[in-house]
Order: C-alpha cells, then sequence, then structure tokens
C-alpha cells in the first residue's frame, strides 16, 4: 500500500484496520450537503466507505412520500447490497460536506482475494443491515404511529449512552425526520410528541429532544 501524507492519515484514522484497507484501494471523493450519492432501483456496483460526513439511507415514491430507514457515519460503508449485480434497494444522500472512498466491484474483488477474511465482515454486515429492515418493515406493519414514534425515539442514531429515564438528550432530529421514519405525516408527530411533553416524557428544543422519562407503551 501506498504512504498516506498526515492529512490522508487523519482522515482514514478512524476506521477499523480491516476497514482501512480496503479503503485505501478507493478513490477518495469529497461531496456537498445533499448530494445523492446512490438512487434506488439504479445499477451500480461501487461501494463507499465513509471517511467524513453521514448519509441518509431512504425511499421515496412517486408523490414525493420519503421513509427513511437509517444514518450512517464516518467510520462506516455503504452500498455493499448491489455488489449481487442487482438494482440499489434505498437511496442514499449527504447530511453534511462529506468525503468517501469510493470503490469498484474490481477493487473489492481483488480486495476479497488478498483479504478473504473480510468477506465474513461483509456477510456479517449485510445481515445487521438485513435484519434492521424486516425491524423495520415489522414495526410498520404491526405498530400504530405512537408505537413506531417511541421506536424511533429510542433507537435513534443520537441516542447517547445510558439509561432511559435520566435525561437522554436525542440531538439533531427534527419533526420532519421522526416522520419519515415512522411512515406518518408531520403534523400527527407534532402533535403525539407535544402531547408526550405536557405528559412530562420529553423536553423539546430546536433540533433536540430530551428523553426525561421512560416512555409509555400506549398512548
Amino acid at each position: 500500500m501506498n504512504s498516506l501524507p498526515p492529512s490522508g492519515e487523519t482522515l482514514y484514522a478512524q476506521l477499523s484496520p480491516e476497514l482501512r484497507a480496503l479503503a485505501l484501494r478507493g478513490v477518495v471523493h469529497t461531496y456537498p450537503k445533499k448530494a445523492v450519492l446512490i438512487n434506488e432501483s439504479e445499477f451500480g456496483e461501487t461501494l463507499f466507505v465513509l471517511l467524513k460526513g453521514s448519509v441518509k439511507v431512504f425511499s421515496m415514491d412517486e408523490h414525493g412520500r420519503e421513509v427513511t430507514y437509517g444514518n450512517i457515519h464516518a467510520g462506516d460503508y455503504f452500498g455493499e447490497m448491489s455488489l449481487d449485480g442487482g438494482p440499489r434497494s434505498a437511496s442514499v444522500i449527504t447530511l453534511e460536506p462529506s468525503t468517501c472512498a469510493v470503490l469498484s466491484r474490481a477493487d473489492i474483488s481483488a480486495h476479497l482475494a488478498q483479504e478473504p477474511g473480510f468477506a465474513l465482515s461483509l456477510v456479517a454486515q449485510v445481515i445487521r443491515r438485513a435484519r434492521a429492515a424486516t425491524e423495520a418493515v415489522r414495526n410498520m406493519a404491526l405498530k400504530d404511529v405512537y408505537g413506531r414514534l417511541v421506536f424511533v425515539l429510542e433507537k435513534h442514531d443520537g441516542l447517547s449512552a445510558g439509561t432511559l429515564g435520566h435525561d437522554i438528550s436525542l440531538e439533531s432530529i427534527t419533526h420532519q425526520d421522526i416522520a419519515s421514519r415512522v411512515g406518518a405525516s408531520r403534523e400527527m408527530v407534532s402533535r403525539l410528541l407535544k402531547d408526550l411533553e405536557k405528559g412530562g416524557y420529553i423536553e423539546m428544543g430546536t433540533k433536540r429532544i430530551v428523553l426525561l422519562k421512560k416512555l409509555p407503551r400506549s398512548w
């Protein structure tokens, strides 16, 4: 592998050793905020290792209604679901200026030939995301809007370490973010959040929600 300048070392520093080895095979690209990196249903064979920034994984129907599957942060990768040659299963957009190492299918094949152990990590990643997708579908099908809201609040990417009931803060989350995840209108989500705030369960601020105590299972 080629050595990196100090700035490059910093860029790759937060990657695990095995993901760093993969990323070093790619070509580094920078993207502005709200750049669409992957379009759902399109065919593509590139994998992105996120070196800096964060992205959102989502789907949108012909009427512009959006469902958010989750956010991915620096130190992780995405795009692996299309390595079977099929279409992309979701769209990906940057949430902030981001930097990625972009790898082709040939790059990945060469890496797997040299580092066959990475195949297990790749399979584990696919399984984790398939399970998360299954859980999201189950919630949509079997829970009401309030139940899905509780799930999102308690599983949000920004949830700080700790135990529910001890002022856990969810940063950088808006009512529209939540609505996109629970499959409901922003107005309905806002109404439920206001009710929870009146009940003393949460405290709301600008792009910030604090869970003050454990949310009730039903409302």
